[in-house]
């Protein structure tokens, strides 16, 4: 009897902790950054992909707009083979619920997409992780708008590299 009612209070205690975070978890928007050496990102000189892939309009775009912010800090593409670090992202796209907000008269609630881009930089030989930066923000669906917004989200990520761009 003891060990099922010690078992209900620890479920009860999880289950409570779960709701407080999914209750107080907001998306906050903007840009968070992990660095493990700035020291030997100042190094980096050569850059090469791998990973990433969505569709190929959205992957030619992010690449594009990695290796624009990347060759501003003068640090420049090989072909396939050795380079300092490796280079990936990793986006996506989800719909959030304003649970708070009125019910529209269909009963629906307001909504907001909102897109995820994380970019690592890894040490080539070792693959330590020297360089993250994800940026959460408001998008809009139309692909009108879609170049202007991935180029938007990439130099926010890179506003945050260590080493300032080369002029």
């Amino acid at each position: 009897m003891r060990t099922r009612c010690s078992r209900l209070i620890v479920a009860v205690a999880l289950l409570n902790a779960g709701s407080l975070v999914m209750v107080s978890a907001q998306t906050k928007f903007g840009v968070t950054v992990q660095t493990s050496s700035p020291d030997k990102l100042a190094k980096v000189a050569t850059y090469q992909w791998t990973g990433g892939s969505l569709s190929r309009q959205v992957d030619g775009l992010i690449t594009a707009a990695v290796e624009r912010e990347l060759a501003a800090r003068g640090i420049t593409k090989v072909a396939p083979g050795p380079g300092d670090v490796l280079v990936s992202y990793s986006a996506l796209g989800r719909s959030e619920v304003d649970l708070k907000a009125e019910p529209q008269p269909d009963g629906t609630r307001r909504e907001q997409s909102i897109g995820t881009l994380t970019v690592d930089l890894r040490d080539a030989v070792t693959r330590e992780l020297l360089f993250r930066a994800r940026v959460d923000t408001p998008i809009e669906r139309d692909p009108a708008t879609i170049e202007t917004a991935i180029a938007a989200a990439v130099a926010a990520v890179f506003e945050k590299y260590p080493v300032p761009p080369k002029r």
